[in-house]
Formats: structure tokens, sequence, C-alpha cells
């Protein structure tokens, strides 16, 4: 088995809720969004992230708007909306419940 194919599946399955948490700190442009998980080490390439934030914005987690640049084209910044907001305080609670029953269990079987 492959560590380094694992660690993308296990990054992968946090992308929507790391997309949400960016964005809970305001509007961002989809490269501000993905040099913000590159920070993070949660290495995003464009073509992961827009199917997410389209599918995210075509479930009613947030909305964009475009807006004028002046290097280039106009850019779409997207926005949580109430029910992404919602959505991001659920996914607060079940990812801390998720740290601390694989902590546990690390716990447990490990001693």
């Amino acid at each position: 088995m492959n560590i380094e194919n694992t660690k993308a599946q296990m990054r992968k399955g946090v992308l929507e809720y790391c997309i949400l948490s960016v964005l809970s700190n305001g509007d961002a442009y989809a490269s501000d969004i993905i040099s913000k998980l590159k920070k993070v080490q949660l290495i995003v390439v464009e073509g992961t992230l827009y199917p997410l934030l389209n599918r995210l914005k075509n479930d009613g987690m947030l909305s964009y708007r475009w807006e004028e640049s002046l290097q280039g084209p106009p850019r779409k910044y997207y926005k949580l909306t109430s029910e992404g907001e919602k959505f991001l305080n659920e996914l607060h609670k079940v990812w801390k419940e998720l740290v601390e029953n694989v902590a546990q269990m690390n716990n447990q079987f490990n001693k």
C-alpha cells in the first residue's frame, strides 16, 4: 500500500470542509482559496477545486459574484451562504467528534 495515495485520499475527504472554513473568513477568489490551502499543505489544483466549488454552489452552500480585475478578466468571488454557514457549523462538530474518537481509539489500542 502506498502512503502517498492514502494521504491524498484523506486530504480529499476533508477538502470541502476546508474550503468552507476558508470562506468563513470572507469572500475569496479561487486562486486565493488554493493559496490558503497550499499554505497548510492541503495541496489543491484548479482541476480539483472548481468542481468542488460548483458542487457546493449547486447545493446552496456558496454563492458568487463577478468583480472587475485590474489584472485581466473579471474574477468570480465565492461567499458562504447562510445555508453554508449552518453546514460548516455542523461539520465543525462532526470533525471535532471524529478527531476525539480517533484519538480515543489510538489511546485504547496503542497502550
